[in-house]
């Protein structure tokens, strides 16, 4: 057995724990969703060759090379616009709870937060029932009323009284029967 590969491999995993950071989970609230409109690029490149001809010579080369990259997809202001409106329905969402909140206007740290947010006042919406009842319950309770003969399952708002023939309560001392004996066959 080779030790001298298993210490590589041990110094090697070593190396790689002490200089490789844990995963952390990324934050894309408010980022640009990996929009990229192209690259510009400036590298240098130098070649020596040597030639063993008769003379042996050798031959030295610089470049200086610029790379533009760009990348297939939306066109870049389209793709800039995108995450601008992304960005901006994310603040509508969150303006409410920002200006509802005076405590954050006087800390420091939320100061560009409390500028974005100025003057954004949130549409409320103005669907649901005063009485906080859902309008499945008012569309059952309508129902109920042009229906008065059909029952439904789990009707809580509008059904059978307990005290006019529905069900009763039994009173508290009351003692229920036994089950009846399971006859063996």
């Amino acid at each position: 057995m080779n030790y001298y590969f298993t210490g590589l491999i041990i110094l090697a995993l070593t190396m790689l724990a002490l200089f490789v950071e844990p995963a952390y989970p990324k934050n894309e609230y408010l980022n640009d969703y990996g929009v990229r409109c192209g690259e510009m690029e400036v590298s240098t490149e130098r070649r020596d060759t040597d030639y063993n001809y008769s003379d042996s010579n050798t031959h030295e080369d610089q470049y200086l090379r610029f790379t533009y990259r760009k990348y297939l997809g939306t066109d870049c202001k389209t793709a800039k616009e995108n995450v601008a409106i992304k960005q901006q329905l994310e603040l509508m969402k969150m303006c409410g709870r920002v200006n509802s909140n005076p405590s954050l206007a006087n800390n420091s740290n939320f100061n560009l937060l409390v500028s974005k947010c100025r003057g954004v006042t949130p549409a409320r919406d103005n669907t649901r029932p005063a009485d906080s009842q859902s309008l499945w319950d008012d569309m059952k309770d309508d129902y109920k009323k042009e229906n008065p003969d059909v029952k439904l399952m789990n009707d809580k708002i509008i059904g059978p009284k307990l005290d006019k023939g529905g069900l009763k309560i039994p009173p508290k001392d009351y003692i229920l029967p036994l089950p009846k004996p399971k006859i063996n066959e």
